[in-house]
């Protein structure tokens, strides 16, 4: 693969890796909590968090991309704000991160939460009447139970951030060694006469990487669903 992969495309593989990589462990921690929320609790507002959760599958990528610009922006409200403290995300690879995990958040939550759904209460019911605080009911029997759901969200997560492009491109440009991932990368190199070498090996590499993350979760999941299921 070191033949096929000049300069270019190894830094875009390689920045794609990183964003994806972030986009992922950041959103976990935040996926897992709405996940649960989801699942388990009753609240006002519910059915607008799952509906503002899931709002990313449904809007044009470009869309959401705008959005993060207008309120992520050095000229945005909260944009403004973050880059008085030195924190800027549009127009660096930071931002390109935020764009991705936006647009796989909504996957990564709908697989946690199937799997917290498929949990039987009453297994939280007994642990909560021998005296564990919801809490340690959540860290002993409810994340465990839902690992299986918790590493294939993280995992389609991980595959959805590396082929973003709408709100990437929208959000933080296209700027080599900087914001191009490879979806930008692809259709940077198909602009350009001649490059349409270069977008097929990346094409290559892009498939092969979603297929390995996809082969992988569901590996990984039966693995753990055996193991849970054997305790």
């Amino acid at each position: 693969m070191t033949d096929w992969l000049g300069p270019d495309e190894w830094r875009a593989v390689a920045l794609s890796l990183r964003v994806s990589l972030w986009a992922t462990v950041v959103s976990l921690p935040l996926g897992i909590l709405t996940a649960y929320a989801l699942a388990r609790w009753r609240f006002p507002g519910k059915q607008l968090l799952n509906g503002i959760v899931h709002l990313p599958l449904i809007l044009p990528p470009v869309v959401t991309g705008y959005i993060l610009l207008l309120t992520l922006g050095t000229r945005g409200p909260i944009g403004s704000t973050l880059s008085d403290w030195g924190v800027v995300f549009a127009f660096r690879w930071t931002g390109a991160a935020l764009a991705a995990g936006t647009m796989a958040f909504p996957l990564m939550v709908r697989a946690i939460r199937l799997s917290i759904e498929a949990i039987d209460p009453k297994l939280e019911q007994a642990a909560s009447t021998l005296g564990a605080s919801p809490p340690w009911v959540f860290l002993t029997v409810t994340l465990p139970l839902a690992l299986p759901g918790i590493i294939a969200g993280a995992i389609l997560a991980f595959a959805k951030a590396m082929g973003e492009f709408g709100a990437t491109i929208t959000f933080v440009s296209n700027i080599p060694g900087q914001t191009r991932t490879i979806p930008s990368a692809i259709y940077a190199f198909l602009q350009v006469p001649g490059g349409e070498a270069a977008a097929m090996t990346l094409v290559i590499v892009s498939v092969a990487v979603a297929m390995g993350a996809l082969l992988l979760s569901e590996l990984i999941g039966r693995r753990v669903a055996a193991r849970v299921g054997g305790v």
